[in-house]
Parts: structure tokens; C-alpha cells; sequence
């Protein structure tokens, strides 16, 4: 410990001490020594190769259109009023769930997309979408 005892001096030694540091490297070298053949041994087996591909099933979309005049239009059906809900629970009752697309003509009353939006949510519908136009250029 000649590195440790001070000249007779009260000077603070500003070295540090290494050995304890290399000791526990040292250590740590013969532990992965030991353990990495460990760890690689293995039996042998020869897998079978197979392919497989996931199915991606794509929810249908269904649109529901909102006529100026504030007629509905599920699709290509014009629909009253009074069937919307009905119709939306039949759409929100299949599995997968399909998504809903809005389509609001520009004039209509916000009303009655409000009340197209409010029938979805009840019918347990999760996905509502709203479909716009990019400005033209």
C-alpha cells in the first residue's frame, strides 16, 4: 500500500485506486468465460419450413349520404328517417365492424348530419368518418 501512505504531509492524494476495479473485471471475464458456451449449447433439430401469410380482413365501408334537402342515402338507398337506425344497427351488428363514411353536402343543415351522427353512436357504430373534398387548385 505504498500508493496509500502520505510523506508525513496532510495532502490529499488526488489517484485512484485501480486494483479494486481490475479485480472485479477480471471476475466478470471469467464469469462470461464460464457461462457463454453454456448458453450456446443446444440440440440440434431440424425444423420443417412452412409459409405463412396473415389474413388482413379489411372492414367494409359503409356511406351514408346527406342530400342538401336533407335526405338520407345508405349507399345507393335512398332511406326515411325513420329507418336509419335500424339500418345502422344492422351495419354495426356484423363482424368486423364496417366504418362509417358521412357525406355532408355542403348545403345541408348541420342538423342533420348531427342526427345521421347521433343514430351511428347508438347503433353501437365505432368508426365514423367524414368524407370532404380537397379545394381545387
Amino acid at each position: 500500500m505504498a500508493g496509500f501512505i502520505a510523506d508525513g504531509t496532510d495532502e490529499v492524494m488526488s489517484e485512484i485506486n485501480m486494483v479494486p476495479f481490475i479485480d472485479v473485471m477480471l471476475v466478470l471475464l471469467i464469469i462470461f468465460i464460464i457461462t457463454v458456451p453454456v448458453m450456446k449449447h443446444a440440440v440440434n433439430v431440424e425444423l420443417p419450413k412452412a409459409a405463412n401469410e396473415m389474413e388482413v380482413v379489411k372492414p367494409e365501408t359503409v356511406r351514408l349520404s346527406v342530400q342538401a334537402d336533407g335526405s338520407y342515402w345508405l349507399g345507393e338507398d335512398k332511406i326515411a328517417d325513420e329507418q336509419l337506425p335500424a339500418r345502422l344497427q344492422a351495419e354495426a351488428g356484423k363482424q368486423p365492424q364496417p366504418d362509417l363514411h358521412i357525406r355532408g353536402d355542403k348545403d345541408v343543415r348541420y342538423e342533420r348530419v348531427a342526427q345521421a351522427m347521433a343514430a351511428a353512436q347508438q347503433a353501437g357504430l365505432k368508426k365514423i368518418g367524414f368524407i370532404t373534398e380537397p379545394p381545387k387548385r
